[in-house]
């Protein structure tokens, strides 16, 4: 089995970004940055913190994409709704089909 930090990388976004798992994600990522087991002890004194800087740096990040997005999607609900542009109130509109003799 090939490892890299790409795919470790990739893993872990996506389980920020899935629903389901998101939470276990964060509380892992809490667990790791307070438990004296890292890959770098914090003991040493600037590469101990390099990689929970590094997580941290990367769960923030997600989260705040998390948040934004979602705003961002209340807003246009929002602005939809006082538009009357809601696609639960949209007009339905009926069209007759005519088939095509050749």
């Amino acid at each position: 089995m090939k490892f890299n930090l790409s795919s470790l990388y990739t893993w872990y976004t996506n389980g920020i970004r899935n629903p389901q798992y998101r939470l276990w994600v964060i509380l892992g990522t809490l667990v790791y940055l307070i438990s004296p087991i890292d890959i770098s002890p914090d003991i040493i004194p600037i590469a101990g913190q390099i990689d929970d800087f590094v997580i941290v740096s990367i769960m923030l990040s997600e989260v705040s994409q998390l948040l934004l997005g979602a705003m961002k999607n209340k807003k246009l609900d929002k602005d939809n709704i006082d538009n009357g542009n809601s696609d639960s109130q949209g007009e339905t509109v009926e069209v007759e089909a005519i088939p095509l003799d050749k």
